[in-house]
């Protein structure tokens, strides 16, 4: 019985992210890993906090100073 001929199968190229989180991976503990994850959630909470705070800022002003084209 012969055995079936193996045929070479392209491997996908691993993309930048998979990359670093290959990296990251080998040189963090998964702990580190999910403080890392978790901070950068919060750093892009912030920011959309702070936009938030921004525009209602400018919608108050608006109203304030009864620019009709400001609402």
């Amino acid at each position: 019985m012969e055995a079936a001929p193996l045929r070479a199968t392209p491997r996908p190229i691993p993309s930048v992210t998979g990359a670093l989180r290959a990296i990251e991976a080998v040189l963090l503990r998964s702990g580190q890993r999910t403080a890392r994850r978790n901070a950068w959630t919060s750093v892009l909470e912030d920011r959309r906090r702070a936009r938030d705070r921004y525009d209602a800022e400018y919608v108050l002003e608006a109203a304030a100073t009864r620019r009709p084209h400001a609402t």
